[in-house]
């Protein structure tokens, strides 16, 4: 009887080890072709994840105490952060002296609504990183200042409470060397570096190097230049050298520079921004032309040769209402440095009153950009001047005969 027990025992566990050998052969091994990882683990700047192979199934799987660890996945790296660095173009907030008081000037639209200039484009600063934009007007309470007629043609004095424009409007820096600046003299010029610290905005004067800190903690090294229209380079590339002695993320140099109505840049503004770019500086920011001109990509950097209007009291009737949002998408490179890896363009008008543009209508202007409607023609038009693909039917613009008259008073 014991016997039989043994060899039937023995039959089982023959039978029972050649059940396990069949299952061993005819079970697949599972391996990293066979598990794909889930849609959502995949990211833009990820690379694909790799799974390392589980053990195969045995017939005798080992004792717990000896089992071989399973691979973990290591966990996807996340992206690289982006950063939103937006650009505006000329922020005249105020009439000429022949529109100040007028119903279709700056202060007859605007009033005291603040918020009303960039109400219609607020939404692509307020999560930006950082927001650039000219100002290029006097900001003083005195009426008793004295305008330079014969620096400037049209000269331009807003109240120092419009300084609340750039904060409702998302505006994180503004340049304030260009042309308009010296309005009033050396004191329109003081009451608006004044006004613009009491609103906390903050600003770069002409020559002037310096460090922006973002809440993020970048180091924004911005230098502004332009006053006369003629940045001189030797001064430009010295700043850059302090900028990056400084420890900036990323440089950019303001220029106010160019020929009003021109829509191409002259050979001087080509070489300076070839010049600061060479030198190290990542974006070149034109304004002045009153249009848009063509954007070039220079070395690894962006030349943006003149943004065109924004906000522009200048004229009730602007001869050209296109104008742009541009938008650079940024990254830490391995050095740590921040690299260009996009750009959006936003093609706007500078009034809200975008039929009125296209017709010239008197007065058309209400001095709240909008954005135009994606591939529509006014859309395409400020795209071919971007991509210097536009041509003009005319071009420049003639002050002076105005000049003369003007400074005989």
């Amino acid at each position: 009887m014991k016997n039989f027990l043994k060899i039937t025992c023995l039959v089982l566990l023959i039978a029972e080890l050649l059940l396990l050998e069949k299952l061993r052969i005819e079970t697949p091994m599972l391996t990293e072709s066979r598990i794909k990882p889930p849609a959502a683990a995949t990211q833009t700047y990820a690379p694909d994840v790799v799974y390392s192979p589980l053990p195969a199934l045995t017939a005798a799987p080992a004792p717990v105490s000896e089992a071989a660890p399973v691979s973990t996945p290591e966990p996807t790296p996340e992206p690289p952060k982006e950063y939103i660095v937006s650009v505006i173009g000329d922020c005249t907030l105020w009439s000429n002296a022949n529109y100040e008081r007028h119903p279709a000037g700056y202060a007859g639209v605007i009033g005291d609504d603040y918020a009303y200039p960039f109400s219609n484009t607020v939404q692509f600063f307020n999560n930006d990183e950082f927001t650039i934009a000219n100002c290029e007007c006097t900001l003083t309470d005195n009426p008793n200042l004295t305008y330079d007629y014969t620096q400037v043609v049209f000269p331009f004095r807003a109240p120092t409470a419009y300084a609340e424009i750039f904060n409702e409007g998302g505006v994180d820096f503004v340049t304030t060397a260009n042309n308009h600046m010296m309005d009033c003299y050396q004191a329109g010029a003081d009451s608006t570096y004044a006004a613009l610290e009491a609103h906390g905005v903050p600003y770069g004067k002409e020559g002037e190097a310096q460090i922006i800190n973002t809440p993020n903690g970048l180091k924004i090294g911005v230098y502004c230049s332009g006053t006369d229209l003629a940045p001189n380079k030797s001064k430009a590339l010295s700043a850059i050298a302090q900028l990056k002695a400084e420890g900036a993320d990323y440089i950019i140099c303001a220029f106010h520079w160019g020929q009003e109505l021109y829509y191409e840049p002259n050979a001087a503004q080509k070489d300076l921004a070839h010049a600061c770019i060479d030198a190290g500086a990542d974006l070149i920011y034109g304004s002045h032309t009153h249009c848009l001109q063509p954007i070039e990509l220079y070395n690894g950097a962006v030349i943006l040769y003149s943004c065109g209007n924004w906000t522009f009291g200048g004229n009730t009737m602007p001869s050209d209402p296109d104008t742009a949002i541009f938008q650079l998408r940024l990254v830490r490179g391995e050095d740590g440095h921040l690299v260009p890896v996009g750009m959006d363009i936003i093609p706007c008008c500078v009034s809200s009153n975008i039929e009125g543009a296209n017709t010239k209508a008197q007065n058309y202007n209400d001095y709240c950009p909008t954005p135009y409607e994606t591939d529509s023609q006014e859309y395409m038009r400020v795209m071919n001047k971007l991509y210097g693909e536009y041509q003009p039917a005319s071009q420049g613009a003639d002050y002076s005969d105005y000049y003369a008259s003007r400074a005989t008073e």
